[in-house]
This record gives structure tokens, C-alpha cells and sequence, in this order.
């Protein structure tokens, strides 16, 4: 693997092994469907109790898994990364950047993993037509007053 990777103290290998339950966490992102805005990587969503990586304890919600098996995740689709999941026996070894050092842009403690899904226009629009619509009910109340 690129030896950048292990100077970084938020990049970890954790091992799994595959329980009934697989290995016990789902995954989002790949460059078909984007989770970081600018970041085609594979991130943990959600993390099972009982499976495999919940039992470990190591693995997050929100942290990007970089490799498994020593098969790089960069410029995977979503599909293909499954797969791989999916296919990679046993014993699992996964190389993870922890949640913590996703502050890439911004200042530190953002979260750029989380994508509005309404952007500010949109607001906008909305708070404009609720105006709008009290204005209306407002003059009618007010003509049936007269």
C-alpha cells in the first residue's frame, strides 16, 4: 500500500472475521454515488450490534474503509465495492481512515459527510410560498370583516 497511509495515525487496519451475520455493517459512496461531496470513497452507514464489526468495536459509523483485503477502494463504483465485500472470505482485513479526519475543508469539527438535501434556494422558495399563503388567508380574513 502507498506508504503516506501509514504515517497517518487516523488510518487503521482492522481485522474481521465473518460472522453469521456477515461482516456486520453496511457501506455508501463509490463514483456512481457520491456520500462526501468531491469523494468517491466507500464509508461505513450504519454498523450492526451484533455482526462482526460491532462485537470489534473498532470500526465507525462515518469512517472510510481505504482497502480490504489489500484490494484499494478508490474509483469503485458502489456495486463493485459490495462485491468485493461480499467475496473477501473469512478473516477480512480492512484499512480505515477514522471519522475524525474527515474535516478535509472547512474549519475542524465540520462534517462534510452529511449533504443537505434542500439547498439554501430552496429554503427560500419554500419560506416565500408559506408567506405568501398567510398573506392571502390574511386579506381574506380581513374582507370579511368590511
Amino acid at each position: 500500500m502507498n506508504g503516506s497511509l501509514h504515517s497517518s495515525p487516523n488510518v487503521v487496519d482492522i481485522q474481521l472475521k465473518r460472522g453469521p451475520a456477515g461482516l456486520g455493517f453496511n457501506i455508501v459512496g463509490g463514483v456512481d454515488q457520491q456520500y462526501v461531496v468531491n469523494d468517491s470513497g466507500i464509508y461505513v452507514s450504519k454498523i450492526k450490534e451484533d455482526g462482526a464489526a460491532g462485537l470489534d468495536g473498532r470500526l465507525q459509523e462515518g469512517d472510510k474503509i481505504l482497502a480490504i483485503n489489500g484490494v484499494k477502494l478508490e474509483d469503485q463504483t458502489h456495486k463493485s465495492a459490495v462485491e468485493l465485500f461480499r467475496t473477501a472470505g473469512e478473516d477480512v482485513l480492512l484499512r480505515v481512515l477514522k471519522k475524525s479526519s474527515h474535516h478535509m475543508n472547512g474549519p475542524t469539527g465540520s462534517q462534510p459527510e452529511y449533504k443537505s438535501s434542500m439547498s439554501a434556494l430552496g429554503v427560500l422558495g419554500v419560506l416565500a410560498g408559506v408567506a405568501t399563503l398567510f398573506g392571502f388567508l390574511y386579506m381574506r380574513h380581513l374582507k370579511k370583516h368590511f
